[in-house]
């Protein structure tokens, strides 16, 4: 009995250890969680939410130190995505929660879908940090020096995007319903895909402005080359494919030394025309050109058709034609700071900002935006003067053109400012200028008057400023 008791005292305890075990075990575990507040959308503009990983921390489909969370990706994986030269691994936060021990956790999802969950992001939910930081997913390019008349290669094929693809959350294809691939359309934005570096061009049918969106344009419209890398763009209408019975091949000579310096095909929109017929004037392509618009439209860059020029009436089918064309430049424009003037107080002092303009400075593009001049007045012939008339034309313009700087300023007590700029002198730059020739960068002075409120942020995309 005794020893019957003895086992009994003995189990009860063993019982009662484990129980306690149990308990403080259990409490601990509790402890050893952290508890996540309510769910909170996120609402700013998206674009300010694209944010990508920094690799120091995991993704979860809960609140990372909540019980039951599980990881959707590794610190190992989102370290391969902060790393990614592909936009697709950004990410978009769309929604927050802070637990009770102060941490937040930012709802997070890849701009193609394929990881979403939670991710630590610091202390805050009004700033990224811990395992996001904000992200510029496009950078933005310099407008074409050309802005009009672009085509789409397919319309089947070229779709237009929202935005380009992989830059924001659900970019999608632009519903292309009743354009033509005769349709014109116009350049206004240019942009970079950040990883990538791929160009992307912004465009509108100039026939229904309701059709617009972003196009990969390969390497961009270059004024220099002979051929363009456009992308899904073309400079030309789509035609059929060229053949003996419905094309003219243009070969472009130089008109000094003969060499020849480019080559297109005219290809008639007419079905019923046959090699060795005659191109008739009325004869025209799937852009609407006759053989002779198209000879002028279509010349190398840098180099000009003479002036009215008219195709051979015997001209026919299949064979080719030969176009001698002369040699042109386009001239640069030196943008320089000749005067600057400050904003002068009721007391006479003057209002002083963190690294003014100076006397000297040479502006770029991303210094002023410009709006209302004619580039064109810089084309001429190349090796030739270009003259006090056509030097007169060019400074009337440039007092025409409005420059507006983009860069804001700031003064002590923090006041924003920017520049205003207007030519010195309508007679300086004609006499300055006046031993240049066409494809010689050219100077021209100008007076900064300091102005109160920001700049604008858009930078110029003429492609005539030096």
């Amino acid at each position: 009995m005794q020893s019957s008791l003895k086992k009994s005292l003995y189990l009860g305890l063993a019982a009662l250890s484990f129980a306690g075990v149990a308990a403080v075990s259990t409490t601990a575990s509790a402890k050893s969680y952290a508890k996540a507040g309510a769910y909170t959308t996120l609402t700013s503009k998206p674009e300010t939410r694209n944010v990508e990983a920094t690799g120091t921390n995991a993704l979860y489909t809960k609140p990372g130190t909540v019980k039951g969370a599980k990881v959707v990706a590794s610190k190992t994986t989102m370290k391969t995505l902060a790393t990614s030269k592909k936009s697709a691994n950004y990410f978009r936060a769309y929604g927050v929660k802070t637990t009770n021990r102060g941490s937040v956790y930012y709802r997070v999802v890849t701009m193609d879908g394929k990881y979403r969950g939670y991710v630590y992001g610091g202390k805050s939910d009004t700033a990224f940090a811990g395992g996001i930081k904000a992200a510029e997913t496009t950078t933005k390019a310099t407008n074409p020096t050309k802005l009009q008349n672009y085509y789409l290669k397919d319309v089947s094929k070229n779709t237009l995007w929202t935005a380009p693809k992989y830059t924001q959350y659900k970019a999608s294809k632009v519903d292309l319903y009743g354009a033509q691939k005769t349709d014109a359309f116009k350049v206004d934005q240019a942009q970079t895909k950040t990883r990538e570096g791929s160009l992307y061009y912004h465009v509108t049918d100039v026939n229904d402005s309701s059709i617009s969106g972003w196009i990969y344009a390969g390497k961009g419209y270059d004024a220099t080359a002979t051929t363009q890398d456009l992308g899904g763009l073309s400079l030309t209408v789509s035609d059929a494919a060229a053949t003996a019975d419905n094309s003219v091949k243009v070969v472009y000579r130089d008109a000094t030394t003969k060499a020849q310096v480019g080559t297109a095909s005219w290809i008639t929109a007419l079905t019923t025309t046959k090699s060795g017929d005659k191109v008739a004037s009325t004869d025209l392509n799937a852009a609407k050109q006759s053989l002779s618009d198209f000879v002028t439209a279509a010349k190398p860059a840098n180099y000009s058709v003479g002036a009215d020029y008219v195709a051979p009436a015997s001209t026919q089918y299949g064979t080719t034609l030969y176009v001698d064309v002369t040699a042109t430049a386009t001239s640069k424009i030196n943008l320089n700071v000749d005067t600057v003037t400050p904003i002068t107080n009721s007391d006479n002092t003057t209002t002083d900002v963190t690294t003014p303009l100076t006397k000297g400075t040479k502006l770029t593009t991303s210094d002023v935006t410009v709006s209302g001049f004619d580039s064109t007045l810089l084309d001429g012939t190349k090796g030739t003067q270009i003259g006090n008339t056509n030097l007169g034309n060019i400074e009337t313009a440039l007092e025409g053109a409005k420059l507006t700087g983009t860069k804001t300023y700031y003064d002590n007590q923090g006041n924003p400012y920017h520049y205003e700029f207007a030519l010195t002198s309508k007679t300086v730059f004609a006499t300055d200028n006046r031993a240049a020739n066409y494809g010689d960068n050219l100077n021209a002075y100008y007076t900064a008057t300091l102005k109160a409120g920001s700049a604008s942020t858009t930078s110029s995309n003429d492609g005539w400023i030096a």
